[in-house]
């Protein structure tokens, strides 16, 4: 389960109660800068480590890390971001949470036009239409162009990819939310199975890998259990959004996770039968009767529901492939 927005910890007792004992935390929200001077305090990241403990659920992923905007834009200051991300992977493996969920998306990053279509009996579900964006202005950054965030990460990846082996850190980069070209001048780059596999070549480590997200790959317009056999083959699921839509990059819902293209129970048993070591968890859930909007895609009832559905395919996998 991801624990991301304050007021969370409201699924703690819940995770409980569903046998949910891993967890998924972040540093910060991504458009958290640095402090002035730089450096960065982890007492409160440590602290909120501790707490799960306490309660009996073992962080596994930190999604979310330390700042990286200026990294992303080649802009002044981005070595302080990369020094202080090198800490958190230190950090990390002081903490035993081997892997650290990164994105490559500046300015806009994950991103949706509508928070609130409905959906069945009433839910409500988040999508991305980009004729809602077409004509908006540049933002502050200009045209920031493909060639420019390909630099700036694999100058990223040079600076810690020794460092993540050194800690055994996975790095598990995330494909661009929704997978379009350019958002309002901002390129995005991660949109393709190709350029996911450029990532783990930029630099190449067993521990430079992916973040295997099935719904942004099947916006992409990829077969997700094709592409998910790809990678798992060569070793580079390192951690798992299972979700799923209907539509295109441009034009696509999210939906209840038994509702959208992709035949989700073959996915599940790729993952078992290839063995996959990783963290799975539920991503961009309705909202449900009952619930605000507050948090479209991370609401209670909708992990509710995408749990005991992910729990009920494990089993079946599990029986007809066997154990992991």
């Amino acid at each position: 389960m991801a624990y991301f927005y304050p007021g969370h910890e409201e699924k703690i007792p819940l995770s409980q109660q569903l046998g949910v004992d891993r967890a998924v935390i972040n540093v910060c929200s991504q458009k958290t800068p640095l402090p002035d001077g730089g450096g960065w305090d982890f007492a409160p990241f440590k602290s909120k480590v501790e707490s799960f403990l306490q309660a009996g659920i073992k962080p596994e992923v930190v999604e979310g890390p330390t700042p990286l905007e200026r990294t992303k834009l080649g802009l002044s200051g981005r070595d302080e971001e990369i020094k202080v991300f090198c800490k958190l992977l230190e950090v990390m493996d002081s903490l035993d949470i081997r892997t650290v969920c990164y994105n490559w998306m500046p300015v806009i990053g994950w991103f949706r036009s509508r928070k609130n279509i409905p959906a069945r009996g009433g839910a409500t579900v988040t999508g991305y239409c980009h004729k809602d964006v077409e004509g908006e202005p540049l933002t502050e950054f200009g045209e920031v162009t493909q060639k420019q965030l390909w630099e700036n990460l694999e100058y990223f990846l040079k600076a810690v990819v020794p460092e993540a082996e050194r800690h055994g850190i996975r790095l598990a980069v995330h494909p661009d939310d929704p997978p379009v070209p350019a958002i309002r001048g901002i390129s995005r780059i991660l949109i393709s199975p190709e350029a996911l596999k450029k990532v783990t070549e930029l630099v190449p480590s067993e521990y430079n890998g992916i973040t295997f997200c099935q719904g942004s790959i099947g916006a992409e317009g990829a077969d997700v259990p094709k592409t998910l056999s790809e990678f798992a083959q060569k070793k580079k699921i390192f951690f798992a959004h299972f979700r799923d839509i209907r539509g295109t990059a441009e034009d696509f819902r999210e939906t209840f996770h038994e509702d959208g293209q992709t035949d989700m129970y073959k996915c599940m048993k790729l993952y078992y039968g290839y063995g996959l070591d990783c963290c799975i968890r539920p991503d961009h859930v309705p909202t449900m009767l009952g619930e605000e909007c507050s948090q479209p895609g991370y609401s209670v009832l909708g992990n509710l529901f995408a749990v005991g559905y992910m729990k009920g395919l494990m089993e079946a996998a599990q029986k007809e492939i066997g154990g992991f």
